[in-house]
């Protein structure tokens, strides 16, 4: 065999035959940016929540805290590639959930991608499968690991290693589908752009489920949770929001003008939620908490998700007004009644997450601007892919987004509630409050820092 490099021609038996690096329909600017933006989700969570969590638990608890994310970043890849892919975006099954089936074989994963429910819908894909089914894992891995938050400081590491996979698999799935694969409310035009619902909306009510039926950490813990490094939790924070670039600017699939419209709306309603739940704590509080900054950079993140490339600049204001207010108040007010102290959430992800993600929903349902098109039409005949908000004339898509919000909120509760009482006969999904009181060590055999023996 004589390679001719020049003209990239081999002669094989006495025939020419060229080589090509990739077919027609790949397009090797959409493939890296869309492998680069899965690269930058997956930095959110591995090593982003991970040392986010390590650095914001107490410290008898870091460990054990970095470790719920690490694991459950790869259980759900194994599920994922063996079925919920394509139960969440493969062929349509239910109106609600898609067929399960491996994601694995090389023509399915060399070949075009493509949403077949969802296909009508949008341009044709120009990357192979393989590049969505790991840009839609970080994406599916990210959701539980929010969930955790809940819980950290006293589920019981066991139940915790059933729960990721079944939850994955029985849970968000029907969300994915129902929104992004083609389903149900898809086909109804309720509108999430990146998960303000899909994932934020269902990990903070599922997180508060789960943090109701596990039960509460040891009162001294409840009681006094300092951080044991707001550096480490600060670094966490800062590769959260970097890699939010990735998760909102990924999602048109494709590197155009909606995806930088959606990374720079991203980041200024992140910063606008930032400022304004500083300011308020500083007017409730008398001082300007960095823990506070962090949080109102994660509801102002959460909030616009659902909404990034629908919005205009001035939408992205506004949601991060809105985002440093709601959340703040859900936090500082709602989430510390008599009632809400009953369920020990322990960051607040009910608020941050679920409350945050809830209003950015609502809030795509007003200003999303007609003027931001996802997908750009060929003619008069088809205008392009976009959504049209209560502030431009259709009242109704507010509408749209609240029944979509209340989907995902009946069906997280339950089913959350169902996976854990099942698990719940296997293994107790709390620790015992002899390991609750040692932490790390107990349950792992290993601390974070080698000074000192007991420690906050």
């Amino acid at each position: 065999m004589k390679l001719v490099q020049g003209n990239q021609l081999s002669q094989l038996g006495g025939k020419l035959m060229a080589l090509v690096p990739s077919p027609q329909w790949l397009d090797t600017g959409n493939n890296a940016w869309q492998l680069a933006a899965a690269t930058f989700v997956g930095l959110q969570s591995i090593p982003g929540l991970t040392v986010l969590y390590g650095g914001i638990v107490k410290k008898k608890w870091a460990i054990n805290s970095a470790f719920m994310a690490f694991y459950a970043f790869a259980s759900v890849l194994v599920v994922w590639v063996l079925f919920d892919y394509n139960m969440a975006f493969g062929e349509q099954w239910f109106p609600f959930l898609g067929k399960p089936g491996l994601a694995t074989s090389a023509a399915f994963t060399t070949g075009q991608a493509t949403v077949p429910a969802a296909a009508a819908g949008m341009p044709a894909l120009t990357f192979p499968m393989a590049t969505l089914i790991f840009f839609q894992f970080v994406f599916a891995a990210i959701t539980v690991i929010i969930l955790a938050g809940s819980v950290l400081g006293r589920m019981n590491f066991s139940a915790w290693m059933i729960f990721c996979p079944v939850w994955m698999t029985l849970v968000y799935t029907v969300g994915a589908f129902s929104l992004w694969g083609g389903g149900w409310l898809a086909g109804m035009g309720v509108a999430d752009f990146s998960g303000g619902y899909v994932i934020h909306l269902a990990a903070g009510t599922s997180g508060f489920m789960a943090a109701w039926m596990i039960g509460p950490r040891l009162q001294a813990d409840r009681d006094h949770f300092p951080p044991n490094s707001l550096l480490m939790t600060l670094v966490g924070a800062g590769i959260l929001w970097l890699g939010w670039n990735g998760f909102n600017g990924g999602d048109p699939y494709f590197a155009n003008a909606d995806a930088g419209a959606a990374v720079l709306n991203t980041n200024t309603c992140t910063a606008v939620a930032l400022l304004v739940w500083t300011l308020l704590d500083k007017m409730a509080y008398g001082k300007p908490s960095v823990l506070g900054a962090v949080n109102g950079m994660i509801a102002g993140l959460v909030a616009i998700t659902p909404a990034a490339g629908y919005v205009d600049g001035l939408g992205a204001i506004a949601i991060g007004v809105v985002a440093g207010i709601i959340p703040w108040l859900a936090m500082n007010k709602l989430q510390k009644t008599s009632f809400m102290m009953k369920v020990d959430d322990t960051l607040s992800v009910f608020s941050t997450h679920g409350v945050a993600g809830l209003t950015g929903g609502l809030l795509t349902g007003i200003f999303a601007n007609p003027a931001m098109l996802m997908y750009i039409g060929t003619d008069k005949e088809a205008p392009g892919v976009n959504v049209t908000g209560l502030l431009y004339g259709n009242p109704g898509q507010l509408l749209l987004q609240a029944e979509g919000a209340a989907f995902i909120i009946v069906y997280n509760v339950i089913a959350t509630y169902i996976i854990l009482k099942v698990i719940s006969f296997i293994v107790p999904l709390r620790m015992d409050d002899a390991t609750l009181k040692v932490g790390d060590d107990a349950v792992h055999g290993e601390t974070a820092y080698a000074i000192g023996t007991e420690g906050e």
